[in-house]
């Protein structure tokens, strides 16, 4: 559950949309490149969590869920472990008003106003399922590279606008690099530093890597020197 949350933080979604202007219609996504690797870490999802996951044109595989009930169920582990991204937190933040409402005028008139929701409450970074959440983070939003002509290992990771995301992994693995902002609003912090690299590697052999992301590290960890 905790590593669920960290993926959806990163590559998931909580959607409300409408029928024909008649119905208001819930889902829960997580969409992902299609591979052996991806589609094991989805049907795990669906096995413990619920849902189905579908692939689309042999490119994607989708992890969703859109039976009102389940989603009823599914959402209160966000209770126990609540999204530490402004964007989940807002989209679920969304969904539960239109669950009050349930009024598709009132949902047209404000699902343009989601992300400025005054709802929201402040995040709090400090929470004790913190590891398990940023190996689900790990596994949708970072990268592990090695530069086949020097051997060197590098380790980034990056956000939109939530900036005190990466400060807080900046600061969990004790990192000196500084984070940093590209275009307007992306964050990223890249690590080149061995010390650091080990307690990197030794965070995902203790809190797993679950997708495609445990091809990419598996070689980074066998080579590592």
């Amino acid at each position: 559950k905790k590593f669920w949350v960290g993926l959806m933080d990163g590559d998931g979604s909580i959607q409300v949309n409408h029928w024909r202007y008649k119905n208001l219609q819930y889902r829960l996504v997580i969409k992902l490149k299609y591979n052996s690797e991806n589609l094991k870490m989805l049907n795990l999802i669906a096995t413990k969590i619920g849902g189905s996951v579908n692939i689309v044109d042999n490119k994607f595989a989708i992890w969703l869920v859109n039976n009102r009930n389940l989603i009823h169920k599914i959402i209160k582990i966000f209770n126990e472990y609540p999204p530490l991204s402004s964007r989940l937190r807002a989209q679920l933040a969304f969904m539960l008003e239109c669950f009050k409402e349930n009024n598709v005028e009132w949902y047209l008139n404000t699902r343009d106003k989601k992300y400025l929701n005054t709802n929201v409450e402040e995040v709090n970074m400090d929470v004790e399922y913190f590891n398990a959440w940023l190996s689900g983070f790990i596994e949708a939003e970072a990268s592990f590279s090695i530069r086949t002509t020097s051997n060197n290992h590098s380790f980034s990771i990056g956000q939109n606008n939530d900036k005190y995301i990466l400060d807080k992994i900046k600061n969990h693995f004790c990192i000196t690099n500084q984070v940093r902002k590209i275009k307007d609003k992306f964050w990223f912090i890249e690590v080149y530093r061995k010390f650091t690299l080990v307690s990197i590697i030794n965070h995902c052999i203790e809190y797993p890597l679950l997708g495609e992301k445990t091809i990419s590290f598996n070689k980074f960890r066998d080579l590592f020197k």
